[in-house]
């Protein structure tokens, strides 16, 4: 018996192995020996071919205008790692969202030469060089005012950029103008000739603040053949807000600073008999300052009537129709009546104090006479409602 249980499962394991044989060697004929070549997928894939990089400018051709963009792309892969650069500076750039382009951002300097390094994810690299071309005409930042170092301005003072030539693609230029400030306001830009634009607040600047201005118009092409060439940067101090109201009809000068008065001035304005020597009416900007002032009557010559040459002390300008508040002893008219030039006159101590305090940029607004300030006379910016102002810009919304 024991024998018998032995063989049951023998012929069962030998049933077994002669299907297994059956079934393994069952198929085709031509199928290759095990040690012959893999195939399917037990063969190892192809290699990726590498990307195509592209870069433009190409190296070794004509010198290439500054505000040209450099583009590189990839094809057939993503870019890792572009740099185009000049004596150790970086030109800006942006990629494209499946990062197989990158374009430059910003302008390049001219008469430069670029070098341009490119890496691909998958280690392909890439590398080339290029010159900008040396403008005919130089585009530069001749004047900012005000920006003295070490000034404090007042609250209504504009931004006046003037450029060593006339700018023909305005927009582009205005397009490189920032400000930036510690405690923003809208602002904006008027040309008032193809040289000057004019930077102008809606509302008055807050006070006691740090406001910056740079000039990025380094490779920006500012008319045919002409290119700026120099970056300028500037930072203007925003003092206290001191703003002063002149009542002609009561012969007042009030002072006030960060609000609260600080001086009340008995002032004589212009006697009015004339245009010319009616004060003018509206929101004045102090321009600056001396002591003494040589005053000159316009349009007149020794021996006319009506002729002056005078110098006169402590004297605070406020337009380009020769207005000044300025120091005088002629107590007698001051307070009562208007007796001057045009000119707002006060006690000399007075008017001491006033120069001694002005910043330039401050605001004189000035009440009752039939002479309405121009825009354009002097700093009178404000007298041009923001919306209109805003039309003088070069670039349009």
């Amino acid at each position: 018996m024991e024998r018998r249980g032995l063989r049951t499962p023998l012929i069962g394991l030998a049933l077994a192995a002669g299907m297994l044989v059956t079934s393994c060697s069952s198929g085709s004929s031509e199928t290759p020996a095990a040690d012959g070549p893999s195939s399917g997928a037990s063969q190892a894939p192809d290699k990726p071919a590498a990307p195509i990089i592209k870069i433009s400018p190409a190296e070794g051709g004509a010198p290439v205008r500054p505000d040209k963009k450099v583009v590189v792309t990839a094809a057939g892969g993503a870019l890792e790692e572009v740099t185009v650069e000049s004596r150790g500076h970086r030109l800006e750039g942006d990629f494209d969202a499946r990062r197989t382009k990158w374009v430059s951002t910003v302008p390049m300097e001219p008469s430069t030469t670029y070098t341009v390094s490119v890496r691909a994810v998958d280690g392909t690299t890439a590398n080339s060089s290029f010159k900008t071309l040396k403008p005919k005409v130089e585009l530069m930042v001749a004047d900012v005012t005000p920006s003295i170092k070490g000034e404090k301005v007042g609250v209504g003072a504009p931004i006046i950029v003037t450029f060593n030539q006339q700018v023909v693609n305005k927009a582009a230029v205005e397009k490189a103008l920032e400000v930036k400030a510690e405690k923003p306001v809208p602002g904006a830009w008027r040309w008032v000739n193809d040289s000057t634009v004019i930077y102008r607040t809606a509302k008055l600047w807050p006070a006691h603040q740090k406001v910056t201005f740079t000039a990025r118009i380094k490779g920006v092409q500012g008319g045919k053949d002409m290119y700026g060439v120099k970056d300028l940067s500037k930072v203007i101090r925003i003092g206290a807000a001191q703003i002063s109201t002149v009542d002609t009809r009561k012969h007042k000068m009030i002072v006030k600073r960060d609000g609260k008065v600080v001086q009340t001035m008995l002032i004589s304005a212009g006697k009015a008999d004339t245009r010319e020597y009616t004060t003018t009416s509206g929101v004045h900007l102090t321009m600056g300052k001396a002591n003494p002032e040589r005053m000159i009557s316009p349009g007149r010559k020794k021996g006319d009537p009506g002729y002056y040459d005078l110098m006169i002390g402590h004297a605070v300008r406020f337009s380009n129709s020769g207005e000044y508040v300025h120091a005088l002893n002629n107590v007698w008219a001051q307070g009562r009546q208007n007796v001057s030039h045009g000119c707002i006159n006060a006690r000399p101590d007075q008017a001491k104090w006033f120069y001694d305090q002005v910043q330039r940029g401050d605001v004189i607004n000035i009440t009752g006479t039939d002479r309405e300030l121009e825009w354009n006379n002097g700093w009178g910016f404000w007298q041009m409602p923001f919306k209109e102002w805003k039309k003088g810009s070069a670039i349009k919304a």
